[in-house]
C-alpha cells in the first residue's frame, strides 16, 4: 500500500499543472518508477484529474493549490485544525467541543463521511472543496439559535463577494447557488439544553474544482468556483476569507440576534417574488415566495394569506 506521505509528495511535484515523466518524478522523489505509478493511481482514487500521456508522463487536470495552516489562519487568532483526511469536519469539533473557543475551526483536504442535510451524503473529492467547519458558544442556549443557518448563508456570499465572486444567491435554510446550479451547502449541528449555553458547529462545504469523477456521482445541477469565475481559485485565500466573516457575523448574531441580516437575505434571495411550491411529507403547498420572518422561517403567500415554514418540515422547490 502506497505511503500516504509519499503520495503527497507526488502530489506536490504535480501542482505546477505541468507534464512530469515517471522517470523525472522517480529520481526526484528517490522512488521507483512502480511506486511512482502506484502513487498516481492512489492519487486518481481520491478524485483528482491526472493526464497520463505517453512519452510526456503525468500532469493534473488543472493546477491547484493545497491548504497551508499559515496562510489560512493568517490574521486570526482562533485555532485551525488542518488533515489531510477527516471523517468529517463537524464531527471533529463535536468530538472535542471541551478544548474549543469561539471561532476555532477544522478544514481537511478529504472528508471520508461527508454529511449533508437530513443525512445526505456530500461528495468530498480530494482537495476540490473547501470542508470547512466552524466552532461557536452561543450563551444564549438554543433559544437563541433561530435562523442561524440563514445568516451564514449570508456571511458566505460576503466571503465570496469579498474575493470578486459575485452572482451567488440563497437558497432557504442553507443552500447557496450560481444561477440554477448548487455551489456550497450549509450544517450546523447544535448540542446543549435549553436555559443553557449552546456549543455550534457551523459546516460549510463550497464546491472549488470538483472535477469529472466527484461531479459524476452528484444527482443534481451543481457548479463550482472555477466554473464560476473561469480561472482556479485559491483556497487558502478562500478559507481566510470565510472564517473572518463568520467569525465577525457571528459576533453581531451573538449581539443583535437575525435582525441585522434580514435584510441582507432578502438582496440574495433566490427564490424572492417567484413561484413555488412546499413540500410537506405527501402533500404541498403553493404559492409565492415572500422572504423570511423574524425567526427566520420562509414566508409563503398562498390564497389563504401568508404562511410561515419552519427549518426541517419543508423542502422548497421551484414551480415549474
Amino acid at each position: 500500500m502506497p505511503s500516504n506521505e509519499n503520495r503527497q509528495r507526488v502530489l506536490e511535484a504535480l501542482l505546477d499543472g505541468e507534464f512530469h515523466s515517471g522517470a523525472h518524478l522517480a529520481g526526484q522523489l528517490g522512488l521507483s518508477r512502480t511506486a511512482v505509478n502506484n502513487h498516481i493511481q492512489a492519487l486518481e482514487s481520491l478524485g483528482l484529474d491526472i493526464y497520463s500521456v505517453k512519452g510526456k508522463g503525468y500532469r493534473l487536470a488543472c493546477p491547484m493549490t493545497l491548504l497551508n495552516r499559515e496562510a489560512i489562519a493568517s490574521g486570526l487568532s482562533s485555532s485551525v485544525y488542518l488533515f489531510d483526511e477527516v471523517e468529517s469536519t463537524n464531527s471533529f469539533l463535536l468530538q472535542n467541543l471541551g478544548q474549543l473557543a469561539s471561532g476555532d475551526c477544522c478544514l481537511a483536504e478529504r472528508q471520508s463521511q461527508g454529511r449533508g442535510r437530513r443525512g445526505r451524503q456530500w461528495i468530498s473529492p480530494y482537495a476540490g472543496s473547501l470542508y470547512l467547519s466552524l466552532y461557536w458558544r452561543l450563551p444564549g442556549g438554543v433559544a437563541q439559535a433561530g435562523g442561524l443557518s440563514l445568516v451564514v448563508g449570508v456571511l458566505l456570499v460576503d466571503a465570496l463577494e469579498s474575493l470578486g465572486i459575485t452572482g451567488v444567491s440563497v437558497k432557504w435554510p442553507n443552500d447557496l447557488y450560481y444561477g440554477e446550479a448548487k455551489l456550497a451547502g450549509i450544517l450546523v449541528e447544535m448540542r446543549g439544553q435549553y436555559g443553557e449555553p449552546a456549543d455550534m458547529v457551523i459546516g460549510c462545504g463550497i464546491n472549488v474544482n470538483l472535477g469529472v469523477d466527484a461531479a459524476a456521482e452528484i444527482d443534481r445541477a451543481w457548479t463550482d468556483l472555477r466554473l464560476v469565475t473561469g480561472e482556479p481559485v485559491d483556497r487558502n485565500r478562500l478559507a481566510n476569507a470565510v472564517i473572518r466573516h463568520l467569525q465577525q457575523g457571528l459576533t453581531l448574531f451573538e449581539a443583535q440576534g437575525l435582525a441585522p441580516f434580514i435584510e441582507r437575505w432578502r438582496r440574495h434571495d433566490r427564490y424572492l417574488g417567484k413561484p413555488v411550491r412546499i413540500l410537506l411529507g405527501e402533500s404541498e403547498v403553493l404559492g409565492v415566495a415572500a422572504g423570511i420572518d423574524a425567526n427566520g422561517a420562509l414566508l409563503l403567500e398562498t390564497e389563504d394569506g401568508i404562511r410561515a415554514f419552519n427549518s426541517g418540515e419543508v423542502s422548497l422547490r421551484p414551480l415549474t
